[in-house]
C-alpha cells in the first residue's frame, strides 16, 4: 500500500547537533562559538545564543519553534521562525551544526 497523502510527503524535522571541533560559552544572554579547526570565532545575541542551546540539546527544528514561541511571547512567529531558519543555514553553512 502506497499513502501519497499530505503526510507522506512531509520529511521528518531534522534535529542538529554541534559539529565535532564546536565550542560555546554562555556570555550572560549573548554567546560565542569557537571552530577549533579553523579558529573562527562567531558571537550570537540572546535568541541565537537560545537557539544554540537548544541545537546543544539535539532539538529538531519544530522543537526549536515551539521553545521560542513560549519563551519570546512578544515577539511574532514568523520572525521567531524566520531568525531559527536563518542561524540553522548559517551555522550549518559554516561548518558549526550537523544534521542528526
Amino acid at each position: 500500500m502506497n499513502d501519497s497523502g499530505p503526510a507522506a510527503n512531509q520529511a521528518a524535522p531534522r534535529a542538529y547537533a554541534p559539529a565535532p571541533g564546536v565550542v560555546g560559552r554562555d556570555m550572560g544572554g549573548a554567546a560565542v562559538l569557537i571552530h577549533l579547526d579553523t579558529n573562527r570565532i562567531f558571537e550570537l545575541n540572546p535568541t541565537g545564543a537560545r537557539i544554540w542551546a537548544l541545537v546543544s540539546e539535539g532539538c529538531d527544528r519544530q522543537v526549536m519553534s515551539d521553545r521560542l514561541r513560549a519563551e519570546f511571547r512578544g515577539t511574532p512567529a514568523a520572525e521567531l521562525d524566520d531568525a531559527i531558519e536563518t542561524l540553522l543555514v548559517t551555522l550549518e553553512r559554516e561548518g558549526l551544526i550537523r544534521a542528526c
